[in-house]
């Protein structure tokens, strides 16, 4: 029990609950069923990329060109919608997935190959992956009477009273449970990151394994990009700009570690899930949006700190037994 206490998913589990029971004191209605179905759902996105860059964080990684690549294939795939109106909707889903996994593995090849520092990589292709859309397009937006009806209206259609994003959201995440805690691949994201010398000594190759992590945050940020863009109806240079920190800050906020090797879908999902009460909630409590930045940033600090005093208290108990067998 004491353990449960302690965790840090439960802690976030309660803040969660506060800050509805806050909202719900004096806005009752947002807490209703349909309404935390809506919150749900417009915070999906944001659920999909945080699980992708959870992977990569597990690996010592980070990944910063998230937004940009689902930027770029959210405008790629509109520019097919525009030459092949009629594409069932199967296929451009597998175009996204596909040209992510891409702009993923570049990444990946990067880190790998040529051992350049993450942040480094991709700083570089967010940027280099932004001025591809403008070559693009120079500039010029694809806007909703140029997107054909059934490409806007796929991430909208409702299934058993939930949009088809969400349950896309919901299914990815119990995919990648799964995958993490069941699978070879999910247990070598966990040794490279937690100790890369001895994953090395149990034949794990730390550079590949950070490339899959990079090639399943490409593919899960060029998902994104398309049910971005069809639910918006907008695809333009600066789609989801500066939406990276907000995924960074959903990882670590759920107790991903920055220094690799901690991290839970589970926790990244409640992470993705207090930003999007907030994101919502300002509004409501008429408190400006710019308001969520510095929340988030204060949430990111405490967040560290308290990895830092976990890490500390391990650290601690190691010396004690140490002492104790001497």
């Amino acid at each position: 029990m004491r353990r449960l206490i302690a965790s840090r998913e439960a802690l976030l589990l309660l803040a969660i609950a506060i800050v509805l029971g806050i909202i719900a004191s004096r806005f009752p209605a947002f807490i209703t069923p349909t309404n935390l179905a809506s919150v749900f759902n417009d915070t999906s996105p944001l659920i999909l990329l945080a699980i992708g860059q959870m992977i990569v964080i597990l690996t010592k990684c980070i990944d910063l060109s998230v937004a940009a690549n689902l930027a770029l294939t959210g405008m790629v795939v509109s520019l097919v919608n525009i030459a092949i109106p009629d594409m069932p909707i199967i296929f451009t889903m597998l175009i996204a997935i596909s040209f992510g996994t891409v702009l993923g593995m570049f990444n990946g090849v990067l880190v790998w190959k040529l051992d350049i520092p993450p942040i480094v990589v991709t700083l570089g292709t967010m940027t280099i992956f932004r001025g591809i859309i403008f070559l693009l397009t120079e500039g010029k937006w694809v806007n909703s009477h140029e997107m054909s009806d059934k490409f806007k209206a796929f991430p909208r259609a409702d299934i058993l009273g939930m949009p088809v994003l969400s349950w896309i959201a919901i299914i990815v995440v119990i995919l990648f449970m799964i995958v993490m805690s069941r699978t070879k691949l999910g247990r070598a994201f966990y040794a490279a990151g937690g100790n890369p010398h001895a994953a090395t000594y149990a034949g794990i190759n730390v550079g590949r394994t950070q490339f899959w992590a990079f090639t399943i945050s490409g593919a899960l940020a060029g998902l994104t990009g398309y049910l971005w863009v069809s639910r918006f109806a907008v695809a333009y240079v600066d789609v989801a700009a500066g939406f990276e920190l907000t995924v960074v800050a959903a990882c670590v906020i759920g107790g991903v570690s920055i220094m690799g090797g901690i991290g839970t879908v589970h926790g990244a999902l409640l992470g993705a899930l207090f930003l999007g009460i907030i994101a919502n909630a300002l509004p409501v409590v008429n408190i400006s949006p710019f308001w969520q930045m510095a929340i988030s940033g204060s949430a990111i600090i405490i967040a560290v700190v308290l990895n830092a005093q976990a890490n500390r208290v391990k650290g601690r108990i190691i010396l004690k037994r140490a002492e104790q067998a001497t």
